[in-house]
């Protein structure tokens, strides 16, 4: 019983029911231009005293609803309305305007139902609550059978006026059953009528393709640099500390390095925050590159103990900006590959060149306890990979038990994805 009353009178129910009363608001204005239009037709002077063609006039307001359906704000209105008192699921609506010939079809015929359910659940609202209390009150008001209220005059009987009240309030739960109805098949059509068509839902695979796209660029932007710049400064931090009495230059030089990578890594924060805020495409701002900041990077990861033999075949400088800059992203996080799992002092080789229409990046450093047992990698090597897959390239990480090194390779093609 309590869910059943629930289902009548419960929030859900009560907000349908508002959303229902909403669009009997909306039909007024039609039902008066139909009225209008019927009174001459029929010769009537009385439309509003007679309910049939009160009701006609409601079927000829109905399909004017449906033209002014078309303007552009009445899907995304009535999508609003649907998410917020029908308890539909936003994702299953679209709240733009309706573009194509089967868009606008679908909203005038949602559009007409919501009038036409609307103006009926309305009108009952109305009539149906006064003579329902009249009905519950008859049998205490005696005064109320005196009066000229037009009621049937089978409740001149003793037992008709007795189930007054029962009726009464039978007709309180059939208004509220009728309401409840109505808002459910509304609610169930919405999606059908208010949602995305496969146009729209390719549209919004789109949409969120490119916004997953985006999010991964700069997931692996912030990790390529804060993450290197944290394993370096952390290293030149502790090799600064333990020759600070014995070698203050080197100390200073750690420093110096720690200031530069900082200062570096705050510009390309505040770089990929500003996509952030402002919805950019990626790859706005100052971004390294390897014609332009490998010499840099050398001297930082230098500063932190790493010793860096570096051999670069090609000018950089000839290089596409674009893939100048993977470039130099993967060369940082090879380097940073090294510091984190082989530790400051180790010997790490560093090759650059070009063969065979290819951009070829080698980075080695023997093998550690640490890196012997990392097969998988961690999120900077997935990173390597994807950057190296979406310029059409290769890229392979792990140890060479034949020399004792571990070694990431890449091969990135010289003009782009093919």
């Amino acid at each position: 019983m309590k869910a059943f009353a629930g289902l009548l009178f419960g929030r859900r129910a009560r907000l349908r029911w508002i959303h229902l009363i909403l669009g009997g608001a909306l039909a007024m204005p039609y039902v008066l231009v139909g009225e209008v239009v019927v009174g001459p037709a029929t010769g009537s002077q009385h439309v509003f005293e007679e309910f049939p063609l009160q009701l006609l006039s409601f079927a000829v307001g109905l399909p004017l609803a449906a033209v002014t359906s078309l303007f552009p704000l009445t899907r995304p209105l009535e999508a609003g309305a649907v998410r917020w008192l029908c308890g539909v699921d936003a994702d299953r609506l679209v709240y733009g305007p309706a573009r194509t010939r089967a868009a606008k079809g679908r909203t005038a015929a949602w559009f007409t139902l919501h009038l036409g359910f609307g103006g009926i659940i309305a009108g009952m609202s109305l009539a149906v609550p006064p003579f329902a209390a009249v009905l519950i009150a008859l049998p205490a008001v005696a005064g109320l059978r005196d009066t000229r209220l037009g009621l049937p005059e089978v409740l001149d009987h003793a037992w008709a006026l007795a189930l007054a009240p029962v009726a009464g309030a039978g007709c309180l739960v059939a208004l509220a059953g009728c309401a409840a109805g109505s808002g459910a098949l509304l609610a169930h059509w919405a999606p059908r009528l208010l949602g995305p068509a496969p146009e729209d839902r390719l549209a919004q695979a789109e949409a969120r393709a490119a916004d997953l796209a985006v999010r991964n660029r700069l997931a692996r932007e912030l990790h390529d640099s804060v993450g290197h710049a944290l394993s370096a400064v952390t290293l030149q931090a502790g090799a600064a500390r333990r020759v600070l009495d014995t070698d203050p230059e080197f100390a200073r030089e750690a420093l110096a390095a720690i200031e530069d990578t900082t200062r570096r890594t705050v510009g390309e924060l505040d770089a990929v925050l500003g996509v952030l805020r402002d919805g950019d495409a990626p790859g706005t701002g100052p971004a390294p590159t390897l014609a332009a900041d490998l010499d840099g990077l050398l001297r930082r990861v230098r500063a932190g103990g790493l010793r860096v033999t570096a051999t670069v075949g090609t000018d950089p400088a000839a290089l596409p900006p674009v893939l100048s800059r993977e470039a130099y992203r993967i060369v940082q996080e090879g380097l940073s590959n090294a510091l984190k799992h082989a530790g400051d002092g180790v010997r790490v080789t560093l090759r650059i060149a070009v063969a065979d229409g290819h951009l070829e990046i080698a980075v080695e450093n023997p093998l550690t306890p640490t890196t012997a047992h990392r097969p998988g990698g961690g999120h900077g090597l997935r990173g390597i990979a994807d950057r190296a897959r979406l310029l059409g390239g290769t890229a392979e990480a792990g140890p060479r038990e034949a020399d004792g090194t571990w070694r990431v390779h890449v091969r990135l093609p010289m003009k782009g994805p093919v």
